[in-house]
């Protein structure tokens, strides 16, 4: 692989994508900045990096930190970054190298924890992690990059944004399949996702805690009758289903259109009021679906290889896009959640820039070697990843003039009184004037 910059592989796919075009101030007039398209891609590398624009500006010549506070706060929204990664997203999803590596039908939703300052209003103290911060929620594509990021409170049941970020994609990719970790498995989840037309399957684990559900009292199954518990026992409710059926389906369309949030909806779902009808309701439909799809990957060998390859690689780009964030030691320094939530998307765009440069770079290789007489077999480069980083020079160039400049002699000496501090002072024999 040839060797990168990160500011070198922002400004090259910018001019491919043009996905800097989609910034700009907020009257939607043309910017009145100098150069907007240096501008644009400077403010995406230190957002995207986390390095913070005072900061940058002391290594980066021609720009100051107010002009890059400026234009991150002005010319960057929320949904210009959204539309941003999607263009990026297309492209990639154009290359014939991303064929490889799967047809954009799937996506992996896993979270990785963000430190952050603990006085905000989203930062909570996390039990899995023992520090504050947040959750940095991304949705990965088969093809590996990043259709959609959330940044999520630490408290929150992670699968109840699963729904969320499918429905706010608007890249051309279009998954129906959804993986995810085993957070993944609560049973409105299930039920809305089957309501809205996606196939959830996480992966699975403490099967000991499992339930399996019959549907009827009568029913039994030949060899696996045991994971239904006992006769007449665990048995769903199809006539609660029926009468809600109604209900429900309204409840999905109003999530679909987006009157209302499903992460809100699940929120609620999840607080398991049994005198709720629709709530039980959801909770019988995802009993169903969820023994269905438990069913399958107990019997699918190949099935857990896809569901334990997609969530790998969602753990994966949570790496990578750490190793792409390295400023401030990977502290949202940020306590707006706006603000908060763009540094997510600043980072998830430039790290599908770079999963986009370096898919070229291979397929660049691969026409050489194709054209020494090589003979490529796609299986082979099924298993190469574009989370490749020995290339990639994240810190720039640093000046070596100085190590021809022989310095001066230092001078040891400092013309001070220390005496105080060793009880040496006249006051001393008083009892005054001694350090603690």
């Amino acid at each position: 692989m040839p060797e990168r910059s990160l500011m070198g592989i922002l400004a090259r796919t910018a001019y491919w994508v043009e996905w800097w075009r989609r910034f700009g101030p907020a009257s939607g007039n043309e910017p009145k900045l100098q150069d907007p398209f240096g501008r644009y891609v400077i403010t995406t590398f230190v957002k995207g990096t986390n390095m913070g624009p005072y900061e940058a500006a002391r290594h980066i010549p021609g720009v100051s930190g107010h002009e890059l506070a400026y234009t991150a706060n002005r010319h960057f929204s929320l949904v210009l970054l959204n539309e941003a990664i999607a263009d990026l997203v297309n492209a990639h999803a154009r290359l014939d190298i991303s064929q490889a590596w799967g047809d954009g039908t799937a996506v992996a939703a896993d979270g990785t924890h963000m430190d952050t300052y603990l006085d905000n209003l989203l930062a909570e103290t996390s039990v899995r992690y023992g520090k504050p911060g947040g959750i940095a929620y991304h949705h990965v594509s088969d093809t590996y990059n990043a259709l959609f990021t959330h940044f999520i409170p630490c408290g929150v049941w992670e699968a109840v944004y699963i729904i969320e970020g499918l429905l706010k994609n608007t890249s051309e990719v279009k998954p129906t399949t959804v993986h995810a970790d085993t957070q993944g498995q609560s049973q409105p989840v299930f039920a809305l996702a089957h309501l809205l037309g996606f196939d959830l399957m996480p992966r699975i684990r403490n099967w000991k805690g499992m339930t399996f559900y019959r549907p009827s009292k009568t029913t039994e199954c030949v060899h696996i009758d045991a994971l239904f518990g006992g006769v007449g026992k665990n048995v769903i409710d199809f006539d609660l289903i029926e009468s809600q059926f109604r209900h429900l389906m309204r409840v999905a369309v109003s999530v679909r259109e987006g009157a209302i949030s499903s992460s809100t909806l699940l929120k609620r779902l999840r607080s398991g009021s049994r005198k709720n009808a629709t709530y039980a309701a959801f909770r019988e439909v995802g009993r169903v679906i969820r023994t269905v799809q438990l069913l399958r990957y107990l019997s699918d060998a190949p099935l857990r290889r896809r569901v334990t390859a997609a969530t790998n690689k969602v753990e994966s780009f949570n790496r990578f896009s750490q190793w792409i964030g390295f400023g401030n030691c990977g502290v949202i320094a940020d306590n707006d959640p706006v603000e908060q939530e763009k540094a997510m998307k600043f980072n998830a765009l430039l790290t599908n820039a770079v999963i986009f440069h370096n898919a070229l770079d291979i397929a660049e290789i691969i026409r050489q070697l194709l054209e020494e007489g090589w003979e490529i077999d796609p299986e082979d480069l099924a298993h190469i990843s574009p989370y490749l980083t020995e290339h990639i020079k994240r810190f720039g160039e640093y000046s070596t003039h100085e190590l021809g400049i022989q310095p001066e002699a230092y001078d040891p000496h400092l013309d001070v009184d220390f005496s105080p501090l060793r009880g040496d002072h006249p006051e001393s024999a008083d009892g005054y004037g001694q350090a603690a």
